[in-house]
């Protein structure tokens, strides 16, 4: 697939061929959903925890006489039941929400969501992007010029590594994500809406993606 390169000013240098092994993959919208969901639960924690009869801070004594009151019969004021008393099957916060997904199909799904993205060309390679200034008025500058209307959206950018420049100049940025390519995975690439790549990332997708 051949798609347009530009340079960290915005303005178009030439072009470049995609690999079909990557980017003309076929697209399982039933994998994708899996991927985020297998993504999103991993990321998922259990903070809360509510508090059994044994933890409550209060008096132990029998709460009132067993018999005699007309009432019914407890022993503690720990009980669910009372205000201040302990929670019947809550939470113990070490719930594990956690799911498995095999490599290979990980890495469909990412081939698929990249696939998706240069269909619907979302994805714009940029040339030498670890020279760009330091600057988040530079970064601002080059996503206002390539997605001109749309500046607002979220934008992933995938470098061949973490170039301090880029990391100065994108991280003030609300709506980018800086992340090298080869710690892509489907649900980054699915919920940004575009993708800044380097083209010197596009070897180090190959080297990551397609030895496995």
């Amino acid at each position: 697939m051949k798609i347009d390169v530009y340079t960290t000013s915005g303005r178009k240098t030439g072009t470049t061929m995609l690999p079909k092994e990557i980017f003309e993959k076929k697209v399982s919208e039933k994998l994708l959903a899996q991927a985020v969901r297998v993504y999103l639960a991993n990321q998922r924690q259990a903070p809360a925890k509510t508090k059994s009869r044994g933890e409550i801070k209060a008096s132990k004594r029998k709460i009132w006489r067993q018999k005699g009151t007309g009432r019914a019969r407890h022993g503690s004021r720990n009980a669910p039941i009372f205000v201040k008393g302990a929670i019947a099957h809550g939470p113990r916060g070490n719930q594990n929400f956690s799911l498995k997904m095999p490599k290979k199909m990980k890495r469909s799904a990412l081939l698929g969501a990249l696939t998706s993205k240069a269909i619907d060309k979302k994805i714009f390679v940029i040339k030498e992007l670890d020279r760009i200034k330091p600057k988040t008025k530079e970064a601002q500058k080059l996503i206002d010029v390539l997605l001109k209307r749309e500046s607002t959206r979220k934008t992933l950018v995938a470098t061949s590594e973490i170039h301090e420049s880029c990391k100065r100049a994108f991280s003030n940025l609300k709506n980018v994500c800086l992340m090298p390519a080869k710690q892509l995975n489907a649900y980054q690439v699915l919920k940004n809406k575009y993708l800044f790549l380097e083209k010197e990332a596009i070897e180090s997708l190959k080297k990551t993606f397609l030895n496995v």
